[in-house]
């Protein structure tokens, strides 16, 4: 007595065709899309508000706590508010304009070596794939399928070797502008009750305290942590550094007076 032994269910019989209009009829059918993580201008502008709210804050706690005027302690305020927004803005501006810079020398070198040593550069984007797993004359008709326009070839082994997109560098004019920008309205908040006409410390903590759990809130909308961790842990952390710098005042003030 013969048995059949059945086909494998992935066997030509049963396959689909893939076809590009297939493949791409899936993915878009599919599509989905993730949020920017490249920091072009929200790591400028989460961390210009954080530091504009809690530098201006303590500042103006500590001015406090030395026992200064109103006058001075607005004064104290608007100086903090405009210094620290331009030296954000220039540190920002100077910091991306570098990183974009290095990138763009890595990319001269890149093009250079694909003009010079093309075989080579071919056989090294092949090695990549094998060791994902591709197997080796398929990922050699890969690399020369995705290196045959030099354009192309360039941005494929940019990715690869150097894990960037050249086509998605970050600006240095939006990272100076976020984190002016930013700087300057954290840094407002603690001033706003002082500029109505406030006396004490009081409304200036309240409103900052608001605003560090709000911003530590906002930062949980692109994260994986939930709005009320995130909020207290920025509360936590800006409350301990004003309420530091206002100790320093007392002392300082004391001793000076």
């Amino acid at each position: 007595m013969t048995t059949t032994t059945p086909a494998p269910a992935n066997s030509s019989a049963d396959r689909t065709e893939v076809t590009a209009a297939s493949i791409a009829a899936t993915a878009e059918a599919y599509a989905h899309h993730h949020r920017d993580v490249s920091g072009g201008w929200l790591r400028p502008a989460v961390f210009g508000a954080m530091d504009g709210l809690v530098s201006n804050f303590a500042l103006m706690a500590g001015v406090v706590g030395g026992d200064a005027g109103h006058r001075t302690i607005v004064l104290t305020g608007l100086a903090g508010l405009v210094a620290g927004a331009c030296s954000m803005a220039a540190g920002e501006y100077t910091s991306v304009a570098a990183q974009r810079e290095l990138v763009q020398a890595e990319l001269e070198v890149e093009r250079l070596e694909l003009r010079r040593h093309p075989n080579e550069e071919l056989a090294e984007l092949a090695q990549l794939y094998v060791e994902r797993g591709v197997e080796p004359k398929l990922a050699f008709e890969v690399a020369q399928q995705l290196t045959a326009d030099p354009d192309r070839a360039l941005e494929v082994h940019a990715r690869e070797e150097l894990g960037i997109d050249p086509e998605d560098l970050p600006s240095p004019l939006v990272a100076a502008g976020s984190s002016f920008v930013s700087f300057a309205v954290g840094a407002l908040l603690p001033l706003l009750p002082y500029l109505l006409g406030a006396g004490s410390l009081l409304p200036a903590l309240g409103l900052a305290l608001v605003g560090l759990f709000g911003c530590g809130a906002v930062v949980s909308r692109v994260t994986a942590r939930s709005w009320w961790f995130s909020g207290l842990r920025q509360l936590v952390l800006g409350g301990a550094a004003a309420g530091v710098t206002f100790v320093l005042g007392q002392l300082i003030g004391a001793h000076l007076g």
